[in-house]
C-alpha cells in the first residue's frame, strides 16, 4: 500500500471516527492536532470528559485487528500528547480518556466501527 493510499484511508477512517463519536453525544473539537510529539487523532468532549481518540483503520483484519496496532509504545506517546494538548490549550478538564475507535473498511458495505474507551 502506498502512502497516499494509506493516508487516504486514514483520513476516511477518521472522518467516520468523527461521526460515530458524535452520534454517541461526544462534541469533536478537533482532528489531526500536531505537536512535537506526534499527532492525535481527535480531540473531543464527553459531557465534562475531554477525550483524546486515537483512530485505527483497516480493510480488513487479515493481520489482525486495529485494536491490536494500539502498543504500550503507543498508549505511552498518546499519554505524552494528552499533556502537550492540555498544556497548549490551557485547558483543566476535570477528567480525560484516551479512547481508541476502529474502523474496517470492507471491500463492500459500511464501515465497521467499534470503539474502546479509557484504554490509557
Amino acid at each position: 500500500m502506498t502512502y497516499a493510499r494509506n493516508k487516504t484511508l486514514g483520513d476516511y477512517g477518521e472522518k467516520i471516527a468523527s461521526k460515530h463519536l458524535e452520534s454517541l453525544g461526544m462534541v469533536v473539537l478537533a482532528r489531526q492536532w500536531t505537536c512535537r510529539f506526534g499527532e492525535i487523532d481527535i480531540v473531543a468532549r464527553d459531557g465534562t470528559t475531554l477525550v483524546i481518540c486515537e483512530v485505527k483503520t483497516r480493510t480488513s483484519t487479515r493481520y489482525g485487528g486495529p485494536f491490536e496496532a494500539v502498543t504500550g509504545q503507543k498508549a505511552a506517546r498518546l499519554r505524552r500528547l494528552v499533556t502537550e494538548w492540555l498544556a497548549v490549550h490551557d485547558v483543566h478538564p476535570p477528567a480525560v480518556r484516551i479512547d481508541v475507535v476502529s474502523v474496517v473498511v470492507p471491500p463492500a458495505g459500511a464501515p465497521q466501527v467499534e470503539r474502546i474507551a479509557g484504554v490509557a
